[in-house]
């Protein structure tokens, strides 16, 4: 893999930490920027495909109730714990 310089101006106190957390697991600043980036990055493409998922299931018009949330969450921890709910309002496209 081909690797590129980046430069980039930080706060000091952010470059203090970086470098102390550095020290702390024997590696480089730049070694945990990178990885910072890269786990950045992937949060960022997850939460874009949760959304789209999420705003494809939507288009299909089933929801789940306030209601049943509220139930399923409430017996958490209970000996009769809820199973997670199904969708329990229907919506027809139009």
């Amino acid at each position: 893999m081909t690797t590129e310089r980046l430069s980039l101006r930080i706060d000091a106190n952010l470059k203090k930490n970086l470098e102390q957390e550095a020290r702390r697991e024997e590696r480089s600043a730049s070694y945990l920027a990178v990885k910072a980036i890269e786990a950045m990055l992937r949060d960022r493409a997850e939460k874009r495909a949760a959304i789209r998922a999420a705003v494809s299931e939507a288009g299909e018009g089933a929801f789940i109730s306030q209601e049943a949330m509220d139930a399923w969450v409430s017996s958490w921890g209970e000996d009769s714990e809820l199973p997670p709910p199904e969708p329990d309002v229907h919506i027809a496209s139009q």
